[in-house]
């Protein structure tokens, strides 16, 4: 309990929060690595599984993938940043804690992106390739509306994993809240350390929010004026019979 008021008591402390090294210079160094990582992570595993997703005769490759985009979660992301530190990468600047965590980040988008594309519901991707529509028009208009659930979930999770590892960087010498953190343990303050835990995680919960009111903002099928989906016309042992009256007009 001493801990838990002494901590609170540190993060009302105005002092703590201001000027060079406060709070809010960390929070928003912590959220350009992480916004910055998101967005490295993004832009190498979307089109990749949207690719992969999007061919039939990729899903072997696609299965590969996925596999191995598994594996690497296995593999300790304070390791590779050690690994990346004591290596000629470490040399340039932040470069070792953002690679560490583009590829921490990875996994998640990679995986539910291309689920998402590649179990599109094949009734409407069929009804829509029969409509005519290309395959650039088949993916973005049909099948990646049909995944957005699963890619924004994929969003989300990287996302906060990527807050909470962003932490990470302090040790190599990087900045964010885990500077606060660190500098509790130097000077052996139990309270600075609980409190930029909870800086932490409250930051943590806050982007799991905020994405996910924009995942329900953002829903193609929630967005007024968007296209219909295209449906298929019922096999017709399906539709109904003719009544009587139907016939006699018949």
């Amino acid at each position: 309990m001493n801990a838990i008021v002494d901590a609170w008591a540190w993060l009302t402390t105005a002092e703590h929060w201001s000027g060079r090294g406060g709070v809010w210079q960390r929070l928003t160094e912590h959220l350009e690595l992480t916004g910055l990582c998101l967005l490295l992570s993004a832009a190498l595993a979307l089109p990749l599984a949207c690719w992969l997703g999007h061919g039939g005769g990729r899903r072997y490759g696609g299965t590969l993938a996925i596999n191995l985009s598994n594996a690497g979660r296995a593999v300790p992301t304070f390791a590779v940043l050690v690994l990346l530190t004591i290596s000629p990468v470490g040399e340039h600047g932040e470069a070792p804690t953002v690679i560490a965590l583009v590829l921490f980040g990875v996994p998640p988008l990679l995986t539910n992106a291309y689920v998402g594309v590649a179990e599109a519901d094949r009734d409407v991707v069929e009804a829509a390739r029969g409509m005519g529509m290309s395959p650039r028009q088949l993916l973005f208009r049909v099948e990646l509306p049909l995944a957005y659930p699963l890619l924004m979930t994929g969003v989300r999770t990287a996302a906060v994993q990527l807050v909470a590892t962003a932490s990470l960087a302090a040790l190599a010498g990087g900045g964010g809240l885990g500077r606060v953190i660190t500098a509790g343990f130097d000077t052996n303050h139990t309270a600075q350390v609980f409190a930029g835990a909870v800086l932490v995680a409250g930051l943590a919960l806050l982007v799991e929010g905020v994405l996910a009111v924009a995942q329900r903002l953002l829903d193609p099928g929630r967005r007024p004026g968007a296209a219909p989906t295209p449906r298929t016309e019922r096999p017709a042992q399906d539709r109904p019979a003719h009544t009587t009256s139907e016939r006699e007009t018949l």
